[in-house]
């Protein structure tokens, strides 16, 4: 993979590129990383989760060294006791006591009891349990669930997602639009590029984003959409979500309402394309039931203010 310099619209002698992400809370780190389960990506690194968005450190040692080398600039590498030790205090670090306590006793439901819920959240957590969890399941609310109807094959649903909220987004060919993405943020936009891929057969591609997720890591672009690591992160914790805005890998949606709206023209967009026959879509095939509707998002909203 290159990167296209835009004044000569050939690739670039500079072989880095920058790209800007957000910061992730540390709350529930422990939560999140590898976890040895399905679905597994077909490639490295870590194709069973990691650490960062694009889940290219296996181990919290390994994204604080990353952190003090390349972003502290440290210039004598830490013992490695004192990474140890980093990953250790992390690993203390809950976004609420509830969680912590659930963590502890090691009897984890990762979702608030139905006791503990008004009557509008506990609405909104059936929406969250069809809408969300079959990609934000598992005790961090970060793992892509295999298990959930009617697909339990892991490869039916992928380990790395591309929701679309990288820059520029989707727009679709008809009129009128039966999707229509929230506008990327200028300050956003101004940092696409485009990048130059060579596949296999010696074919060449072009695509152009602000941030190629983890084709940055593989300079993989195989053509193939449930294939391909152009841009696919890997999936955020959902724990305190209401507590950690800007959401998404780039800052683009400052609230959750924001959210809300981005997934549903992506549910839409889904809609438009083997809709009935992804998981994305159906709990049932040729049902169009996994969506949250208009009615439902005000319980949804509460319900992910409670997370």
């Amino acid at each position: 993979m290159t990167v296209i310099d835009p004044a000569t619209d050939l690739p670039s002698a500079d072989r880095f590129t920058d790209v800007w992400r957000g910061v992730p809370s540390v709350n529930n780190v422990k939560l999140t990383g590898p976890d040895g389960a399905t679905p597994t990506w077909l490639r490295g690194p870590n194709p069973n989760g990691g650490f960062q968005a694009d889940a290219r450190f296996g181990t919290l040692q390994e994204q604080a060294l990353g952190a003090l080398t390349a972003h502290a600039a440290v210039q004598v590498n830490p013992e490695q006791s004192f990474l140890d030790d980093l990953a250790a205090f992390q690993e203390t670090l809950f976004s609420s006591p509830a969680l912590r306590s659930a963590v502890s006793a090691a009897a984890m439901d990762p979702l608030p009891p139905d006791a503990t819920l008004a009557p509008l959240a506990l609405e909104g957590k059936a929406v969250f349990i069809r809408s969300c969890m079959q990609c934000h399941g598992g005790p961090g609310l970060s793992t892509p669930l295999t298990s959930q109807p009617p697909f339990t094959d892991a490869a039916a649903m992928p380990r790395y997602h591309n929701v679309n909220a990288g820059c520029p987004r989707p727009v679709d060919t008809v009129t009128p639009p039966r999707f229509v993405f929230p506008a990327c943020p200028a300050a956003i936009a101004r940092n696409a590029r485009t990048y130059e891929f060579t596949r296999a057969d010696g074919t060449v591609f072009r695509r152009t984003t602000t941030d190629p997720g983890r084709a940055l890591l593989s300079g993989i672009d195989v053509g193939s959409a449930a294939q391909t690591d152009f841009p696919r992160f890997d999936n955020p914790s959902l724990h305190g979500i209401s507590r950690t805005a800007p959401y998404f890998h780039n800052n683009s949606a400052t609230d959750l309402e924001q959210v809300l709206d981005h997934y549903a023209a992506f549910f839409n967009q889904v809609k438009t394309v083997n809709a009935l026959s992804n998981i994305l879509a159906t709990t049932t095939p040729g049902v169009w039931d996994r969506p949250f509707t208009p009615e439902e998002r005000p319980a949804l909203l509460a319900f992910l203010n409670e997370l």
